[in-house]
C-alpha cells in the first residue's frame, strides 16, 4: 500500500490497536444501549407511520384500527424481548439465533436463520438510511430531491466509523440516541399534558385536509387483509432486538446479565414511544396516505407530505420552534446511526460463520482496530446496491424486511423450547426445573406468537416484494453450502498421510535465462547458494544471433553452470520451458524441479507493462505443475527506490558494506551507503 494510501487509511481508522488490548473495547450498559438498540428504538420513528400509511388506503374510517393494531405490536414486542432474555443467558458465546438454532434444531435450520439474518442485517442499513432521508428532506429540499446519494454517503460514514472500532463507535453514537429519546419522550409527554391535562387543542399540519380512500371502498376480506399487512408493517418496530443476543461477547462481565438488562431497557423505551406516537397521531389528526397526490383533497399547491414524527413535532411545539428542530434533527440523526446496529451484527455473525466454514475465512478475523473490518466493509456494499436499486424508499424496502426477522424469531425460539427440553430431562432439582419449565412457557409462546406473525407476513407481503427476500435468503443459503463443500474437500485433500513426509530424491534446478545481466547473475548465484542436486541454466531459442551472443558471453565468464539452449520454431517461451520441466519431471517422478526465475521490481505501474509479462506468464503456467516449485528472484530498478518507506541508511553505517551496499559519492566525495533495497555490490 502507498504511503498516501497508508494515510489515508490512518485518518479514517485510526492508529492499530494491540490484541491484548481487546477487553478495553468492551461496552458498558450504558453505551450497549445505543451500539445494539439503536435499531430496535429508532424503529418507532417509522413503524407507527408504516401503519397508518397502510391503513390510508381504505380512507380516514380505517385509522380507527390503528390503536389494536399497535397493541398487537406492543404484544408480539414484550414477547420477543421476554423471549431473548432467555436465549441471551443460555447461549452467551455471541452466536445469537444461528447458534440456538444448529445446537438444537440442526445445520441445516441453523443456514436458514443464518441467511434470514444476513439479508435482515442489509435491510437495516438500507431502511434506517433512507428513513433518515425522508426525515432530513422534511427540514432540507435538496435531499429529499438527492436521497440516494444523500444514503450512500450517510451509509460511507457510518462504514468510516465503524472500522475505527466498537468503542469508539458506540461512544459517537451515544450522545444522538440519548437524545432521541430525549426529543421523543418529551414530544409525547408535553404533547399529551397539553391535549389530556391542559385541554389544548393540538392540530397538525394535515389535520384539516381530506383523506380519500385508494379506490374503491374496502370491507370484509379485503378490509381484513389491509389491516394484516398495517400489522406486518408495524412489526418493522421489532428489528434489531435479535441482534444484542450476536452482541454478546462486546459487553462488560456479567456479560449475559448486562445483556439481558440491556434487553429490558430496550423492550420498555420502544413500547413508550411506539404507543405514544400512535396516541399522539390520533389526538392530533395526523392524516398520512400512501399516495398522497391521488388521495389528499385540500392540499396547498406544492404540498410536500411530511414524516409522522414532523408532523407531531410541528403540532407539539408550535410555539417552540427550536422544540421541533431538536425532535426532526436527532430523529434523522438516530435513523442514520441506527444501521449501526447492522455494523455490530452482521461481522460478529459472519465471523462466526467463517469460522464454521460457511463464509470466507476472511471475514473471522479482526482489523488493525479490532473491528471485523472485512465484515464491515462487505456489509456496506450490499446496503449500497440495495438503496440504490430501491431508490432509497422506505415503504418499498420495508416490504422485504419483515420477512427475514421473524424467520429468525420463530426458529429461534423453537430452538430454544427443545434446548429447555432436553435440560428438563436430565434436571431433578425441583427448583431449577420449575425454572426451566417457565422459561419453556416463554419460549413457547414466543414461538407460537412469532409463526403466526411469519405467516401473516408471507401471505399479505409475498407479492409485495416479500419474495425478494426470500430469494436472497435462498442464494445466502446456496453461497453457503457453497462454500462449505469447497472448505470441506480441500480440507480432504491437504490431509497428510504416511507417505507424504517422504523427502524427494532430488532437486533439479533450473534458471530461466534470456539475457547475461545483473539480475541473471544475482539468480545463478542464489540458486547455486540452496545447493540443489543439479542445477543448469535454461534460454529459448526465439532469435539465433541473440542466443549465440548470449552462449558467447557464457563461454567468456566461464560461469560453473551449463547454459542449456531450448529450441523454438515457432518463438513460444512459455510452451518450450513446460515442455522441457514435464520432461525432467517424466523421467524422474520422484525428482523436485525448481524454477528460479528473474523478475523486476519497478516503482511505477506502467512500467509493470513494459516488463514481467514472460515470467509472469510462466509463472502462472508452472505454478499448475504438480512437483514444481517455482521461486521469484527480484532485481529492484532504480525506479523502486521511490516507494522503499525504510529511511535511508546512516553515513558509514557498521555492516553497510558486508551486506551489499554500495557507498554513494557525496558531493564532498565521500561516500555514503543508499537506501536499502537498491541492491548488493555484486550479483
Amino acid at each position: 500500500m502507498s504511503r498516501l494510501g497508508v494515510a489515508l487509511k490512518r485518518v479514517l481508522v485510526g492508529r492499530p490497536q494491540r490484541s491484548d488490548r481487546l477487553s478495553q473495547t468492551l461496552l458498558p450498559k450504558r453505551i450497549a444501549l445505543p451500539v445494539f438498540a439503536s435499531d430496535a428504538m429508532s424503529s418507532v420513528a417509522y413503524a407507527p407511520e408504516e401503519i397508518f400509511l397502510t391503513l390510508s388506503v381504505a380512507g380516514l374510517s380505517a385509522y380507527a384500527f390503528s390503536p389494536w393494531v399497535g397493541l398487537a405490536v406492543v404484544v408480539v414486542l414484550l414477547t420477543v424481548v421476554t423471549s431473548y432474555r432467555q436465549n441471551v443467558q443460555a447461549y452467551p458465546s455471541g452466536g445469537g439465533d444461528y447458534e440456538v438454532v444448529t445446537v438444537n434444531l440442526g445445520r441445516r435450520a441453523g443456514l436458514t436463520v443464518a441467511s434470514a439474518l444476513l439479508v435482515d442485517y442489509t435491510l437495516t442499513v438500507a431502511v434506517s438510511i433512507s428513513a433518515a432521508a425522508a426525515n432530513v428532506g422534511a427540514l432540507v429540499p435538496v435531499v429529499a430531491d438527492n436521497r440516494v446519494w444523500f444514503s450512500v454517503g450517510a451509509i460511507l460514514l457510518l462504514t468510516a466509523l465503524n472500522l475505527r472500532g466498537v468503542r469508539e463507535s458506540g461512544v459517537a453514537f451515544a450522545v444522538p440516541t440519548y437524545a432521541f429519546m430525549l426529543g421523543i419522550g418529551t414530544m409525547i409527554v408535553w404533547g399529551l399534558t397539553r391535549i389530556v391535562v391542559l385541554g389544548e387543542e393540538l392540530r397538525a399540519p394535515s389535520a384539516d385536509l381530506e383523506l380519500l380512500a385508494h379506490g374503491d371502498a374496502l370491507t370484509g376480506l379485503a378490509l381484513a387483509m389491509l389491516v394484516l399487512r398495517s400489522f406486518t408493517q408495524g412489526c418493522a418496530a421489532l428489528t434489531g432486538v435479535e441482534a444484542i443476543s450476536n452482541g454478546v461477547p462486546a459487553f462488560r462481565k456479567p456479560k449475559a446479565r448486562n445483556a439481558a438488562t440491556t434487553l429490558l431497557m430496550l423492550g420498555i423505551v420502544s413500547v413508550l414511544m411506539f404507543s405514544g406516537l400512535i396516541a399522539l397521531a390520533l389526538l392530533t389528526g395526523v392524516k398520512i396516505a400512501e399516495r398522497p397526490a391521488e388521495q389528499i383533497v385540500g392540499a396547498p399547491p406544492g404540498y410536500v407530505q411530511e414524516t409522522l414524527v414532523a408532523q407531531l413535532a410541528e403540532a407539539v411545539f408550535d410555539d417552540f420552534r427550536p422544540g421541533f428542530f431538536f425532535v426532526v434533527i436527532f430523529t434523522a440523526l438516530i435513523l442514520v446511526l441506527a444501521a449501526n446496529t447492522a455494523y455490530n451484527g452482521f461481522p460478529v455473525l459472519g465471523s462466526i460463520l467463517s469460522q464454521d466454514r460457511f463464509l470466507p475465512r476472511q471475514l473471522h478475523t479482526r482489523g488493525d482496530r479490532l473491528a471485523f473490518s472485512n465484515g464491515i466493509l462487505v456489509l456496506a456494499a450490499v446496503a449500497i446496491v440495495l438503496v440504490v436499486g430501491f431508490e432509497a424508499e422506505v415503504t418499498r424496502l420495508i416490504a422485504l424486511y419483515t420477512v427475514g426477522v421473524f424467520t429468525s424469531f420463530t426458529l429461534s425460539q423453537a430452538g430454544m423450547l427443545r434446548h429447555w427440553n432436553r435440560l428438563l430431562a436430565t434436571e431433578t432439582d425441583p427448583a431449577a426445573r420449575r425454572r426451566m419449565m417457565r422459561s419453556r412457557a416463554i419460549n413457547g409462546f414466543g414461538a407460537g406468537l412469532t409463526g403466526t406473525v411469519l405467516l401473516v407476513v408471507l401471505i399479505t407481503k409475498f407479492t409485495r416484494g416479500a419474495w425478494i427476500a426470500i430469494a436472497a435468503m435462498f442464494v445466502f443459503y446456496v453461497m453457503m453450502e457453497a462454500i462449505r463443500r469447497h472448505y470441506d474437500r480441500v480440507a480432504v485433500e491437504l490431509v497428510a498421510g504416511e507417505t507424504d513426509a517422504v523427502l524427494p530424491s532430488r532437486n533439479h534446478a533450473i534458471v530461466l535465462v534470456s539475457t547475461l545481466h545483473k539480475p541473471t547473475l544475482r539468480a545463478l548465484a542464489y540458486a547455486r547458494a540452496t545447493r540443489p542436486d543439479r542445477l543448469e541454466a535454461v534460454t529459448v531459442n526465439v532469435d539465433d544471433a541473440d542466443t549465440k551472443r548470449l552462449m558467447r558471453e557464457w563461454d567468456k565468464r566461464k560461469l560453473p553452470v551449463p547454459l542449456k539452449v531450448i529450441e523454438s520454431p515457432y518463438r513460444e517461451i512459455t510452451k518450450p520451458v513446460l515442455d522441457y520441466v514435464k520432461r525432467i519431471r517424466g523421467d524422474n517422478p520422484r525428482d523436485v524441479v525448481t524454477v528460479f526465475i528473474p523478475e523486476y521490481v519497478v516503482g511505477h505501474w506502467w512500467e509493470q507493462i513494459l516488463h514481467n509479462q514472460s515470467a509472469l506468464r510462466l509463472k502462472g503456467r508452472l505454478l499448475f505443475q504438480p512437483g514444481v516449485m517455482v521461486t521469484s528472484v527480484p532485481w529492484q530498478l532504480r525506479s523502486s527506490e521511490r516507494v522503499v518507506t525504510r529511511k535511508r541508511r546512516p553515513e558509514n553505517a557498521p555492516g553497510s558494506s558486508r551486506r551489499g551496499y554500495e557507498p554513494v559519492a557525496r558531493d564532498d566525495g565521500a561516500s555514503t551507503p543508499p537506501k536499502a533495497g537498491t541492491g548488493p555490490r555484486r550479483p
